[in-house]
C-alpha cells in the first residue's frame, strides 16, 4: 500500500462517478488506551468507543485548527457520553452510566439528544448542531443530523469490540461514513442508492481487522466505480487536562466549598477524560 500508517488513522475518499466523498477509521491502540483508563462494563465500553470512532470520522474533517465536540445525553442506562476530537487529530472521551440500570431492556442512550459542537478558539464563535434521540444508534442519529441540519445525504457505519488473542484482550473500533454531493440541478438518483447500498455491506469484521488495511476495503467496496484515497490522517490519545487547570477549577470553588472536598487534609480531582488524579493541600489556594 502507498500510506504508511495501517492503523489509528482516518483515510479520507472519494468515488468521483458516484458523487459520493466520505472517510474511513481505524482505532487500534488508540481506543484500547482510552477504554482501558476506564473501568467500564463492555456495553459502554463499545458505545464508547463508537463515539470516539465517530468523532474521530467528523472531526478529522475540520479545515482549521479548531475542537469538534460530541454530547449524547438521554434517559437510558448511559445517561451522558463525551467524545472531542482537537485537531491535528488529538482524541478522548468518557461516559457516565447507572449500573443497576444497564441490565434492563432497550437502548443504553435512550431518548435525548446529541449535540455537535464546533470550538474555532476564543475569538470566534462556537457552533453546535442538535439531534433528537429516539433510542437510535449513535450512526443513525448522526445520519439525522447530516440530513437535517446540512441537507447533506449520509451513511455511517460504526463498530466496535474486543479483539482476543495471545496477549490478551484488545479494544478496536472502526467506521466508514459516505456522503453525497448532488451537483446543482441534479437529484440524488441512483448514484446515491448504490454508493449507500456497497457501504452498508461493509462487515463489523472488516471494520476492526487489524490485517485488512483501510485501502483495500475501499477497493472491495467502490472498485468498479474507482475509488480515489487521499493522504491518511494520524490520530492520538491525548488529554488536555492539567495541574493547572485543575488548581484553576478549584481556585473557583468557595473556600467552604473546598473544605467540603477535602479527605483525610487533601483534596483530589480526577480527569473524567483519563482518569488522572491531582492532589492539592488546602494551603495552596490560600
Amino acid at each position: 500500500m502507498s500510506n504508511k500508517l495501517s492503523d489509528n488513522l482516518v483515510l479520507p475518499f472519494a468515488v468521483e462517478p458516484l458523487g459520493v466523498r466520505g472517510r474511513v477509521v481505524r482505532l487500534g491502540s488508540v481506543v484500547d488506551e482510552i477504554v482501558k483508563k476506564h473501568d467500564y462494563p463492555e456495553t459502554v465500553s463499545r458505545l464508547l468507543a463508537e463515539a470516539v470512532s465517530l468523532t474521530a470520522l467528523l472531526g478529522s474533517a475540520l479545515k482549521f485548527d479548531g475542537k469538534l465536540i460530541l454530547q449524547a445525553q438521554g434517559d437510558g442506562p448511559v445517561s451522558l457520553l463525551v467524545a472531542d476530537y482537537t485537531s491535528p487529530g488529538n482524541i478522548r472521551g468518557y461516559a457516565h452510566y447507572d449500573q443497576d440500570r444497564l441490565d434492563a431492556d432497550g437502548p443504553l442512550l435512550g431518548k435525548g439528544h446529541l449535540a455537535l459542537t464546533i470550538d474555532q478558539g476564543k475569538e470566534m464563535e462556537q457552533y453546535q448542531g442538535i439531534v433528537e434521540l429516539k433510542g437510535q444508534s449513535l450512526a443513525e442519529a448522526a445520519d439525522s443530523y447530516f440530513e437535517k441540519s446540512e441537507q447533506l445525504p449520509s451513511l455511517i457505519r460504526l463498530a466496535a469490540g474486543p479483539l482476543v488473542d495471545e496477549n490478551g484482550k484488545h479494544w478496536r473500533a472502526g467506521g466508514i461514513m459516505v456522503q453525497h454531493l448532488a451537483k446543482e440541478g441534479t437529484s440524488h438518483g441512483d448514484d446515491w442508492t448504490k454508493a449507500r447500498v456497497l457501504a452498508e455491506t461493509a462487515k463489523d469484521d472488516e471494520l476492526l481487522d487489524p490485517t485488512l488495511e483501510a485501502e483495500r476495503l475501499l477497493y472491495r467496496l467502490y472498485h468498479e466505480d474507482g475509488v480515489t484515497v487521499y493522504p491518511p490522517q494520524a490520530v492520538s490519545h491525548a488529554c488536555t487536562c492539567s495541574r493547572d487547570r485543575m488548581f484553576e477549577m478549584l481556585k473557583g470553588f468557595s473556600s467552604k466549598d473546598r473544605k467540603d472536598m477535602e479527605h483525610d487534609g487533601k483534596l483530589e480531582v480526577t480527569c473524567q477524560f483519563c482518569s488522572n488524579v491531582q492532589e492539592f493541600k488546602p494551603d495552596e489556594f490560600e
